[in-house]
């Protein structure tokens, strides 16, 4: 069975750090690009980072600029999100999903994702 796995999140208090880890099953998460997402109620689903097969990272937001990483490490089939100088507005379910190779900011390619994990950020 294919499965994507969150874990890390919770409530941090403004300007706090959280990592995401993503735990892939059933498949080899080399072969894949994993993209991290977020969204909230009623709001379209946004993209965060992304980081290719190969290693390189694609920034998809904006608003994470210098403040999040994404990383990967195939011995564990894990992808991580770093998530550094966190905002009220980063309060958002955040999803992990895989992609064939090469990243892209179009969720609908995105082919097997987690069941998503919440990250509140609030005093």
């Amino acid at each position: 069975q294919l499965q994507l796995v969150e874990s890390g999140g919770g409530l941090v208090q403004p300007g706090g750090s959280l990592r995401l880890s993503c735990a892939a099953s059933g498949f080899s998460l080399s072969y894949y690009a994993i993209g991290w997402f977020r969204q909230a109620p009623g709001k379209e689903r946004e993209g965060v980072l992304c980081i290719d097969k190969w290693g390189r990272n694609t920034n998809l937001a904006d608003s994470v600029k210098g403040r999040f990483t994404i990383s990967r490490d195939n011995a564990k089939n894990a992808a991580y999100l770093q998530m550094n100088s966190l905002k009220p507005e980063d309060t958002d379910v955040y999803y992990c999903a895989r992609r064939t190779e090469l990243c892209t900011n179009d969720w609908r390619s995105y082919d097997v994702w987690g069941q998503g994990i919440q990250v509140t950020v609030s005093s």
